[in-house]
């Protein structure tokens, strides 16, 4: 059975991520001109929107990557966990988070409590996905760069994934809900 088959609907094509990327590329070009930023990614979810996101930015850069989690399965759970943590100091650089999805918030919070620590110059967001609806109100954090805003769905495909699954698709898709209902075989 296809992947695409548990799709319900795609809620953004593959052609419109690409040509979103290249716009925050050419605006985050001009944010981080002359500024060496240090650009961290988000693991795992983040993969895809890295590597293509990471080839528009036409400034000099390095590259990070941290790993946290918080979901199991459909869930948030509550707990976030550092699994692995950054490889240099990111002391008075100007660093840029490149997230796959901003949804309830917490993960993102965590993070930028985490890194505003390490005493960045400057630190901002680009998310791939906006999901507002989910916002936990105590979160005030704002993305500083947003590459769509989604509905209150449960969205895989292009990173995003339901049990490790669909990160592989090539679009957001919304999953149909009899496949996050059953139980895993």
């Amino acid at each position: 059975m296809s992947m695409h088959n548990d799709m319900e609907e795609i809620l953004i094509t593959e052609e419109a991520i690409q040509q979103r990327i290249r716009e925050l590329g050419a605006e985050l070009t001009e944010e981080y001109a002359d500024k060496n930023p240090i650009i961290i990614g988000v693991l795992k979810g983040v993969v895809l929107f890295y590597a293509d996101m990471i080839r528009q930015i036409q400034v000099p850069c390095e590259m990070e990557f941290l790993r946290i989690s918080s979901y199991s399965g459909t869930q948030n759970d509550g707990g976030i966990k550092v699994h692995q943590g950054l490889s240099r100091s990111i002391e008075g650089r100007h660093v840029l988070i490149l997230e796959d999805i901003f949804d309830t918030g917490h993960s993102l919070d965590f993070t930028c409590r985490y890194l505003k620590e390490m005493k960045p110059a400057s630190l901002k967001i680009c998310t791939l996905l906006d999901k507002p609806e989910r916002r936990d109100p105590k979160v005030t954090l704002k993305a500083d760069y947003v590459g769509f805003t989604v509905p209150n769905a449960f969205v895989v495909g292009y990173g995003l994934d339901f049990n490790e699954k669909y990160r592989n698709l090539p679009y957001i898709g919304v999953l149909k809900p009899e496949c996050y209902n059953k139980k895993e075989q």
